[in-house]
């Protein structure tokens, strides 16, 4: 049995899926430490739920980007609301790394950062989508 030596679409998406990731983590990381006041928040809010939309994609590669995109929401917007705990304050007592993730002090202007992210990556994924699904105009010449 011949097997195909090309990659499946839910492998190559994957694949893709990573190397964004790759970029974004050290662009948030940047916003965090180099940037300074609102603007460092509003980057890092933007940059973080980008993340977690990448993330939830990769977890659901088949998925579509409306469902990802509302997963990534939920997710941010309940990190940001356990803030309202002790629970991520704790935790970055135990593990300081962990205030990356989770934060430690609840800001209500982080939900509307998240969902510029979420919808940002979100509609970055759709045009990437219909880029990809559009004929080519060779395609389109030849069809005439």
């Amino acid at each position: 049995m011949h097997r195909s030596r090309t990659a499946s679409p839910t492998l190559r998406r994957r694949l893709m899926l990573v190397a964004a990731v790759l970029c974004i983590v050290p662009m948030g990381l940047a916003a965090r430490f180099l940037l300074g006041g609102w603007v460092a928040d509003v980057a890092g809010g933007v940059l973080y739920a980008v993340l977690v939309y990448l993330l939830v994609a990769f977890c659901f590669p088949q998925r579509r980007p409306l469902f990802i995109a509302v997963v990534s929401l939920g997710v941010c917007w309940a990190v940001e609301l356990l803030q309202l705990t002790a629970l991520p304050r704790d935790l970055g007592a135990v593990f300081p790394p962990i205030r990356l993730v989770l934060g430690t002090t609840f800001v209500a202007w982080d939900l509307l950062a998240y969902a510029a992210g979420v919808a940002a990556a979100w509609l970055a994924e759709h045009c990437l989508v219909r880029a990809r699904s559009a004929p080519t105009p060779a395609a389109a010449a030849d069809a005439r």
